[in-house]
């Protein structure tokens, strides 16, 4: 990450110690309004994949596992306390007692392993069920043969144990991702398919209204039990807002955070004010955007064509589209990530020898395809550049520009769009490490109804050798595991899976009244932003 975050972060968790001056400055009450373009598509933490749910997810559950607030070092959450036996197979979670769910009932490892069999059982279709590979007993569940991890035990009601199958370097990361959170079963089972609709946690918010289209309220958990969090009492977080609209109305004082960022069209004219020195927030994040191809529709089953599309694009000129807020990509891993290739040069940008590629592969002439974007600005001029770079070579694509959960189900079905630009989508790390990049959106396990590998590419080749890669868990052989990883990458590249485009800083701005460090409000894992830790600074 850079400095700057980790800085900001450090300086929080020295600030959370609660010192009596902390005290006097922080005091509890007061609410922020989020406005946002689009509505929330689901608030269930197993199926909840995207931007704008991901954060409010993490204030509604806990997991096991968290992240140190704007940091990604790994702390204990749900978990007092862990063993992991010598061979690195079997993790041993001591939960806290007393921790309560919204509805009042005592959470238990009964929920743990209930929330763990549901997250993985194929009915749910959580397009976070690969990351559970490595727990014992996940192929049965997943092929259909029953509804149980056999490598999940309750010990007794605060104790859980968890078999893996093999090493699993990530184990712990993917204990603190929003699939690993737990829920009540009792809650599950009365809402059914609409629990993403009233969810159930033990986060540090409930939630107290959502009028669809308009509007979703978040009330502090009163029972919560981690001390002085949070300090909100309330969140409102507002949907329909065009994010110009939103930008006046934080500009006018009548609203906090602009949950979709700020306007790329009022990005320099914004940061040049000095009136909001103070107020615009820049923070690293482990991101690429990319264009998929789905490798199961032709003509993107052809190697030649997917190498065309990565030599069409112009990085250079979308970087220019977002004013610079970004470096070109020539892979998956953004530079910051640990098996990154820094000798890697990639696809040069050639369209002469892109149209030579489609003569290759018997498409000389062009074709015609479609290609889908988040309608919100500049996705959709993003979208217009790349469409036409690809003019330039003989492919027309249509663009199909749709509300974020829409762009996000197309690319879950099969044979739905053969084209998507990920951006304000995916994919930001869910943890800092190189796996992350290559199980949900390039692995098998990902190519799955409701996934989020939208080319629909699978290597079983590469799958094995990333399988090898994470069962390196001794910490000497930390070079060799990122070697690892560093050739499956390229080996990907080789399959011209997908066109990376450019690796992406975040920027944001808040208002004047609220509170906090800028590492909570660029948060690398609670993103955007991680509502636990805000505070008002008008409350009396």
């Amino acid at each position: 990450m850079k400095k700057s975050l980790l800085a900001g972060a450090a300086a929080f968790l020295a600030a959370t110690a609660l010192t009596p001056a902390m005290a006097d400055d922080i005091k509890q009450g007061g609410e922020m309004i989020v406005t946002y373009k689009d509505d929330v598509s689901t608030l269930d933490p197993a199926i909840g994949y995207d931007w704008q749910n991901w954060s409010m997810i993490k204030s509604l559950f806990d997991g096991l596992m968290d992240y140190e607030p704007g940091t990604t070092n790994l702390m204990k959450d749900l978990a007092e306390d862990y063993t992991i036996s010598d061979d690195g197979k079997t993790f041993t979670f001591k939960l806290r007692e007393g921790v309560k769910f919204h509805n009042g009932r005592e959470m238990t490892a009964e929920d743990v392993k209930y929330s763990l069999d549901r997250v993985t059982n194929p009915k749910t279709q959580s397009p976070g069920a690969g990351f559970f590979g490595s727990i014992k007993g996940f192929d049965a569940v997943a092929d259909g043969s029953t509804e149980s991890l056999e490598g999940v035990t309750v010990v007794d009601p605060y104790t859980v144990k968890i078999e893996l199958s093999r090493p699993d370097a990530t184990f712990l990361h993917v204990m603190a991702i929003n699939f690993s959170s737990v829920v009540p079963k009792e809650a599950v089972e009365e809402h059914g398919a609409d629990f993403g609709k009233h969810p159930v946690g033990t986060g540090a918010f409930s939630l107290e209204e959502w009028t669809l289209g308009q509007r979703l309220v978040f009330k502090r958990n009163a029972d919560y039990w981690r001390a002085g969090v949070p300090k909100l009492d309330q969140i409102t977080f507002e949907v329909g807002q065009e994010p110009i609209v939103a930008l006046l109305r934080l500009q006018r004082g009548e609203a906090d955070i602009p949950g979709d960022g700020i306007p790329p069209a009022k990005f320099l004219e914004v940061t040049k004010d000095p009136q909001y020195k103070d107020l615009i927030i820049e923070g690293g994040q482990l991101h690429t955007g990319y264009v998929t191809m789905n490798v199961e529709m032709p003509p993107f089953d052809k190697l030649e064509v997917r190498k065309a599309v990565n030599m069409a694009i112009n990085k250079d000129r979308v970087v220019r589209i977002i004013n610079g807020r970004a470096v070109p990509a020539n892979q998956p891993l953004p530079p910051t990530m640990p098996g990154y290739d820094n000798d890697y040069e990639g696809y040069p940008f050639d369209p002469e020898g892109a149209k030579k590629l489609l003569e290759e592969a018997g498409l000389g002439d062009g074709f015609e395809t479609e290609l889908y974007v988040y309608n919100t600005d500049p996705n959709p001029r993003i979208a217009q550049s790349i469409q036409a770079d690809l003019a330039a070579i003989g492919i027309k694509a249509e663009i199909k520009a749709l509300a974020q959960a829409n762009v996000i189900a197309a690319g879950g079905e099969p044979d739905q769009a053969p084209m998507i630009w990920s951006g304000g989508m995916a994919w930001i790390a869910d943890f800092p490490d190189p796996s992350n990049f290559y199980g949900p959106i390039l692995g098998c396990d990902g190519a799955v109804k409701g996934g989020w590998n939208w080319s629909w590419y699978c290597n079983e080749e590469l799958d094995k050798q990333a399988t090898a890669a994470d069962s390196m868990t001794d910490p000497a052989q930390k070079a060799e595991r990122e070697e690892a990883w560093r050739k499956i990458f390229i080996s990907v590249m080789d399959d011209a899976a997908w066109a990376p485009v450019f690796h992406e800083q975040r920027f944001t701005m808040r208002s004047e009244r609220l509170g906090g460090p800028d590492a909570i409000f660029v948060d690398p894992v609670h993103i955007p932003v991680n509502y636990d830790y805000v505070w008002a600074k008008d409350v009396q």
